[in-house]
């Protein structure tokens, strides 16, 4: 398939058998959506259907069937998760639901950590993460890392009141800077933040891109000053000799922010971490809302390239969330963030 060009697309619904994850019985749908993000349960689905006669949660998938000229065809998944009890709508004679369906990870985001759970230094996070993810019965995938990351956890990591499996991945995700997503099949992969990007948008060669576009600029509330405090110590970080916007010489102005919960990374001073937070806070840029054409290999955490001179939408910029219109060529609505 040549997602750049057009194609007609059909949609169905199947049940999916929880014990092999292979399709079974086929639904029809008549519309809806598929939201991805980058955090929580990373993805859902609203789906519009017909003849839906479950009474008991299961689990499903949502097919896209694409055909183009010339004979090439797409038999593409684009959510599976769990679909909850549905809405009936009536209309006189006619009666569809819509199916509100969530993620592969919500088994896990419903089972609380055992009270004093942690993870110690120098455990494999790979290890840990799979553990966590068991309920959720999907294959995880750890793609492959740089020959220098280590898979060791920085720093012990103790479960909080009403941890659960889900949150406690979140954190060990943060600690090692990794990213996870799911695919259509509700594969989940795990993988390092890569700045190559997977696709590149211009006026020239990928012109996939709809005209109206919107940019937002979200740095008025970012801090460059940082005030972090462990028991009886604090420290300041200052961000005075930055060329970002959201510096003290290019502002003229002080905008603080203050920290009381830090966790040390293993060998890491307390300076040491206000400045590295203080980074991380200030990692607030650009935001570009746009819609654009199908492609089935591009995923929130992904990045992409945007050349559009004319309209000043330059560089690189992470994919941070994406909802597919069941409908017209799958039309993508997008908001990506500069980086």
């Amino acid at each position: 398939m040549d997602w750049r060009k057009g194609f007609t697309s059909t949609y169905y619904l199947s049940y999916v058998d929880v014990n092999t994850w292979r399709d079974t019985e086929r639904i029809e749908i008549t519309g809806g959506s598929v939201k991805t993000e980058l955090s929580g349960l990373r993805t859902s689905a609203d789906v519009d259907c017909v003849n839906y006669g479950e009474t008991n949660e299961r689990l499903v998938r949502v097919w896209l069937d694409a055909t183009q000229i010339g004979g090439r065809d797409s038999h593409t998944p684009l959510f599976t998760g769990y679909a909850a009890f549905p809405d009936r709508k009536i209309n006189g004679n006619v009666e569809t639901e819509s199916l509100q369906c969530y993620s592969v990870l919500l088994p896990s985001s419903d089972i609380y950590l055992p009270r004093g759970w942690y993870a110690p230094v120098d455990m494999d996070v790979s290890l840990l993460i799979k553990q966590l993810l068991r309920p959720t019965r999907t294959e995880v995938i750890f793609r492959p890392m740089k020959k220098t990351t280590n898979s060791l956890i920085t720093r012990s990591v103790i479960a909080e009141s009403g941890e659960t499996n889900l949150s406690m991945v979140e954190k060990l995700l943060e600690i090692m800077n990794w990213r996870m997503w799911i695919d259509g099949f509700g594969r989940v992969y795990i993988a390092e933040y890569d700045r190559e990007p997977v696709a590149t948008f211009d006026s020239v060669l990928n012109d996939i891109m709809e005209p109206a576009v919107t940019v937002n600029h979200d740095w008025f509330d970012c801090p460059n000053v940082l005030r972090v405090i462990m028991d009886e110590r604090s420290e300041i970080a200052y961000d005075r000799d930055s060329d970002s916007p959201m510096s003290i010489n290019k502002r003229g102005r002080e905008v603080w922010y203050e920290e009381e919960n830090v966790d040390l990374n293993s060998g890491e001073n307390l300076e040491e971490y206000a400045k590295r937070r203080l980074k991380e806070l200030q990692r607030v840029s650009t935001t570009i809302s746009y819609d654009r054409r199908f492609n089935p290999d591009i995923y929130p955490t992904d990045v992409v390239r945007l050349n559009y001179p004319k309209q000043d939408v330059t560089g690189l910029y992470m994919v941070s969330s994406q909802t597919i219109t069941l409908g017209f060529n799958a039309k993508t609505s997008e908001e990506v963030i500069k980086i």
